[in-house]
């Protein structure tokens, strides 16, 4: 049997706390937790853009959290001496060197260490791969993921598909979750226990072949 957990606001803000406390990657000391309603707002400053997804990530595995809104920033990396020249040549190395993103499709341009992506690929795993590629070097405060997607399989039968992987998932509960397609646009509407299970819907939602775009309107119940 599942327990929900419900919290006050005090109690998820100190529970959000502690979550960001508990992860080694994360230094929380920098950082400012508010809670109001459900919905968790982290502020301050991270060393890096690894450790803002992270702050994220900690907040959102968090039982009780409806939404999250985030005004971190990542510390100037100026001392570091990293150009934006130098990092749009290790960024696009490392894109050319990635072996989930195909040879020749995404570009990277940098400006005041924000990288902005752009190409054409095929799926969703490759958009995000390509991000994660880059995400990680030295001195960058951003990535803008302009990539688009383009189909070049049929979407026959892709409702049935999603349903029955929704319902293969350990982590979902399919009778609250419904799907529906439009085109390459697959629509996810009803409530979930967790943002874990949104995320969860959203990727199995995003695997069905065809997928160009993902409406996630689940809504988050504990």
């Amino acid at each position: 049997m599942t327990q929900t957990i419900r919290r006050n606001d005090k109690d998820l803000q100190t529970a959000v706390t502690d979550e960001l406390t508990f992860n080694p990657g994360i230094d929380a000391a920098h950082l400012v937790v508010l809670a109001n309603d459900g919905v968790v707002t982290l502020s301050g400053e991270v060393a890096s853009l690894p450790e803002w997804h992270a702050a994220k990530r900690a907040a959102l595995r968090v039982a009780g959290v409806k939404a999250l809104a985030e005004d971190m920033v990542v510390r100037d990396p100026g001392a570091s001496g990293t150009t934006d020249a130098d990092l749009a040549k290790t960024a696009n190395h490392m894109l050319e060197a990635a072996v989930d993103v195909p040879s020749d499709t995404v570009k990277a341009g940098v400006r005041d260490h924000a990288i902005t992506l752009s190409g054409t690929v095929t799926w969703q795993y490759q958009r995000e791969a390509a991000a994660r590629a880059v995400m990680y070097l030295r001195g960058v405060t951003a990535v803008a993921n302009t990539i688009a997607l383009t189909s070049t399989a049929p979407m026959t039968g892709a409702k049935s598909a999603i349903e029955a992987a929704v319902l293969r998932s350990a982590q979902l509960n399919s009778r609250d979750v419904s799907v529906d397609v439009n085109g390459g646009d697959v629509t996810l509407s009803g409530t979930v226990r967790s943002f874990a299970e949104r995320r969860q819907a959203e990727y199995v939602a995003w695997s069905a072949a065809g997928v160009t775009g993902v409406k996630n309107h689940l809504t988050v119940t504990s």
